[in-house]
């Protein structure tokens, strides 16, 4: 038997909390339940009714009655709540409104499909019946907007919902404990983000109608704030979902973080840092591939006959691909190996990770002087690349999941930035090329992705700068100040001369 929690959030509702408690149903089949009052911390006696009701013992279920000490606002009662159902070990939570709005007669029915374990949240629905929601008294003004915020979020978000704006909720307990809900905000649009979290973390949303009953209470929503946050949220999801800012609310994904080297995929199938790199190292040939992560890449060195030695901070989970597997701490020893007997280096999207990209390269050039013939390939992200410049414009550095704003990049280059980073520290540039948007990755491989990428590509031909979303460079250690003295020296042995 399931236990569920029946939470009532409560602001300023003494006239009809009362009534919302006498209807809710007696005996649910399968549920053994229990209520939970928070009041908002009113300064009416919704509060004393709620402990009266549940000393009273009328009621045939346990009710627990609980007054913030400050306002939290509709999203911050909603937490403690969920909270409350999480560390108590409910099963499941239901959300009723204290001010009588959403039927708690449609309990029995909204619940099913969680106890049968078909969804993980239940919505119940005043739009899947067509006008119903006027004929129970909702303003014609708020079903007009509904509309279009509902239209617009699917939009945004790939979804089909008939409503995004009712507060009549049912989640498992399983499901809030994958989300990061707490970090939420606090007003009204709560719904808005929490139905964005159970999408992005591919949880089963289902949609039951209920009835509409607008009454006599006091609607204490700011529309056209609540509307304005709802469509500023929803577009910040849909932009995370393309690396262009980042929300930890949005990111449901954190934990991933315990796996870093899981977002690193091969992109071999359209015009990529990763097609350049493979296209630039020598059938036969020995390659050390520095950050190789889990080995995405390294199938198709293996296809052309190489024989790759891969280093990484993390272990390999194909360790088969690679002759050899070093893992060591990049920052403190980014070279362990000797480049006598190596071909290529590959640095893949590495030195914006790295502390210190200038003591990276100092150790790269000494140990490149026992086989100044190694070709160097490396690429980076383009910080100049021109949304990033547009963001500047607007006053905003978003960083992202994924892209040249990643959270992990510690360091950020421009074409000449990078250049001079180089010639410093001894390296001869062989090849600078700029690289398009990945399109493929973000909006899957078709027509419109590859026209986007042809259309980019010649924005490069213009402005390599502007319009690159990443640098490619090849690259070759010149011979130190040591070296060169020494050649010096051996082609001037013989009898001195005046």
């Amino acid at each position: 038997m399931k236990r569920a929690l029946v939470f009532i959030v409560a602001y300023k509702a003494e006239s009809t909390i009362l009534s919302v408690l006498q209807r809710i149903p007696q005996d649910i089949p399968n549920v053994s339940f229990e209520v939970l009052i928070i009041d908002d911390a009113s300064d009416d006696a919704t509060y004393e009714l709620g402990k009266e009701a549940a000393r009273g013992q009328k009621l045939p279920f346990p009710i627990t009655v609980l007054k913030n000490p400050e306002n939290q606002q509709y999203g911050g009662n909603q937490k403690i709540g969920f909270l409350y159902a999480i560390e108590k070990g409910f099963d499941i939570v239901v959300l009723l409104h204290g001010d009588g709005q959403y039927a708690p007669e449609a309990i029995p029915e909204l619940i099913q499909p969680l106890i049968a374990g078909e969804a993980d949240a239940v919505f119940g629905s005043r739009m899947i019946s067509r006008w119903g929601a006027l004929r129970g008294g909702m303003p014609l003004y708020k079903y007009i907007a509904n509309k279009i915020l509902t239209a617009f979020e699917n939009a945004m978000l790939r979804t089909h919902f008939s409503e995004f704006h009712s507060g009549y909720r049912l989640y498992t307990i399983e499901a809030l404990k994958r989300i990061p809900f707490e970090l939420n905000t606090n007003a009204f649009h709560f719904d808005t983000e929490i139905i964005i979290q159970l999408v992005f973390a591919g949880l089963r949303i289902q949609e039951i109608p209920i009835p509409t009953y607008y009454g006599s209470e006091i609607c204490r929503v700011n529309g056209i704030k609540y509307g304005l946050d709802v469509i500023r949220a929803t577009t910040a999801a849909r932009l995370q979902k393309y690396q262009l800012l980042y929300r930890r609310n949005f990111d449901v994904e954190w934990a991933a973080e315990a796996e870093p080297n899981v977002h690193y995929a091969s992109k071999l199938n359209y015009p990529s840092s990763h097609l350049l790199a493979l296209n630039a190292v020598p059938e036969k040939t020995r390659v050390m591939d520095i950050g190789c992560g889990p080995g995405a890449f390294q199938e198709a060195l293996r296809k052309k006959g190489c024989r790759v030695v891969g280093v990484d901070q993390y272990p390999a989970p194909e360790s088969s691909l690679f002759e050899k597997m070093i893992v060591t701490d990049l920052d403190q020893n980014p070279i362990p190996e000797s480049l006598e007997k190596i071909d290529v280096v590959l640095m893949l999207d590495v030195i914006e990770h790295l502390k210190s990209p200038e003591t990276f390269f100092r150790k790269l050039h000494e140990a490149a002087q026992s086989n100044l013939s190694v070709k160097l390939v490396l690429t980076t992200g383009n910080v100049a690349f021109i949304l990033i410049r547009l963001m500047l414009l607007l006053g905003q550095f978003n960083y992202g999941k994924r892209g040249i704003l990643d959270l992990t990049h510690t360091r950020l280059f421009t074409f000449g930035s990078l250049r001079r980073l180089l010639q410093q520290y001894g390296f001869e540039i062989v090849q600078e090329r700029g690289i398009p948007v990945p399109y493929p990755e973000a909006l899957g491989e078709g027509s419109f992705s590859r026209l986007l990428l042809l259309l980019n590509q010649w924005g490069i031909r213009l402005s390599k700068g502007l319009f690159s979303y990443q640098i490619y460079v090849e690259f070759r250690a010149n011979a130190n100040l040591e070296a060169l003295l020494e050649k010096t020296l051996q082609a001037n042995v013989g009898p001195w001369r005046n």
